[in-house]
């Protein structure tokens, strides 16, 4: 009689962003964990959804689009505005909670043993839950002003929200091990999210770039990923709500056909590297913490 020896594993270690999969139910509880966390013993609960964004957007649009007057040159300046913050608070929730998931949560690893990489993924998750309300304030701004989106619109859509979600997932990864090891990694995050929103156009065209700096500079622009998510979300929601007479003005080059599966595939190979080297240190998290 014959007995099947099980697949022997190194404590610590697992089979990477696999086993998020093989443990739905931990991640789904992680994330309630997570929201539950986030606004106990507040008052207005997931209104924060709602209050933050309105609140920077008002800001930025005051200080962009009135003191700065680019609403004068962009029609429908504040769903231009909108639709890039939007996109830009959901890398920055990605990114930053996911980066910080290992020291948040260093108490319950050293009790017990769970798959690590459920955390920054649950971050994901809940960084969705504050996404979509700021969505539908998008798109019931955008039905207002008369948007009306082809399937070309709605593939970029769907395309940016991919690359962003992605690329902060393995931009966390990476510098969630980091911050184990050195807590000084945590800084550096909280730069690269100051940079971000003013290195893609969030806040201004992307013909800005284009007219006043260098043409190499306007290449290495369009090589962040977020740039090119940004300006789908653009084309997708701000584009599809205005009659403009040259509308390829409005448009990068070669927007959907080179840069757009650009992103993607520097977006996965972010996640690719970042489970990566998670996996390789995974073993030493709980010794660290």
């Amino acid at each position: 009689m014959s007995t099947t020896v099980p697949e022997l594993m190194t404590p610590g270690k697992g089979r990477g962003l696999l086993d998020v999969f093989r443990n739905r139910y931990l991640l789904r509880l992680l994330v309630d964990k997570e929201i539950q966390v986030r606004y106990r013993g507040t008052v207005l609960g997931l209104v924060w959804s709602y209050l933050k964004p309105a609140v920077q957007f008002f800001v930025y649009y005051i200080a962009m689009g009135i003191f700065l007057e680019l609403e004068k040159g962009l029609e429908n300046f504040a769903i231009y505005l909108f639709s890039g913050i939007v996109l830009m608070n959901l890398f920055g929730e990605i990114f930053g909670n996911a980066s910080r998931s290992m020291t948040d949560n260093g108490g319950l690893l050293k009790k017990i043993y769970l798959p690590r990489q459920l955390f920054p993924v649950a971050n994901l998750f809940v960084a969705l839950v504050h996404f979509l309300p700021q969505l539908l304030i998008l798109l019931i701004a955008c039905l207002a002003a008369g948007w009306h989106p082809g399937p070309k619109q709605f593939l970029c859509m769907i395309a940016g929200f991919f690359i962003v979600a992605i690329f902060a997932l393995g931009l966390g990864l990476i510098f969630a091990t980091l911050n184990v090891f050195f807590r000084d990694a945590e800084n550096f995050v909280d730069l690269i999210l100051m940079v971000s929103t003013w290195a893609s156009p969030v806040l201004y065209p992307f013909t800005m770039v284009q007219d006043k700096l260098p043409q190499w500079v306007y290449y290495i622009y369009f090589a962040n990923p977020l740039t090119v998510a940004v300006e789908l979300f653009h084309y997708g929601f701000w584009f599809a709500s205005v009659e403009l007479e040259q509308p390829r003005w409005h448009v990068a080059d070669h927007l959907m056909t080179f840069w757009t599966p650009f992103a993607l595939l520097v977006s996965v190979a972010a996640v690719l590297v970042g489970d990566r080297i998670f996996r390789r240190y995974e073993g030493n998290f709980a010794q660290e913490l």
